[in-house]
């Protein structure tokens, strides 16, 4: 499979990994946005949020459960982002949904 965010998870491409299951790996954000960025990404390659329907209710669940969980172990108890951009116009830029967490700044509002 040519997906980036698939050679990520299979280990073909190297990542800082944060926190992984059975059903998502969670690794560092390449172009970081805030002191703490990371993606969130489902082990299955689902291309965006615009994709998902009924069965994967309980994957988009796990996912933003991760991310909480892993907003706990980073200490970002002052607060924290969480994103999915969707499509082009939604900011997407790799075609495997993922969940970007921000955190570690106060953020702003709109975002862009």
């Amino acid at each position: 499979m040519s997906c980036l965010f698939c050679k990520i998870i299979d280990g073909s491409i190297p990542s800082a990994t944060v926190y992984q299951d059975d059903l998502c790996y969670a690794f560092a954000d390449i172009h970081p946005q805030a002191p703490v960025h990371l993606l969130v990404a489902p082990r299955a390659h689902l291309v965006s949020l615009d994709e998902a329907d009924g069965e994967h209710r309980g994957l988009l669940g796990h996912l933003l459960w991760a991310a909480a969980h892993i907003a706990r172990a980073k200490a970002l108890g002052k607060g924290y982002r969480v994103v999915i951009n969707t499509g082009d116009d939604g900011g997407q830029t790799v075609d495997h949904l993922h969940v970007h967490l921000l955190g570690g700044r106060s953020m702003t509002w709109p975002p862009g």
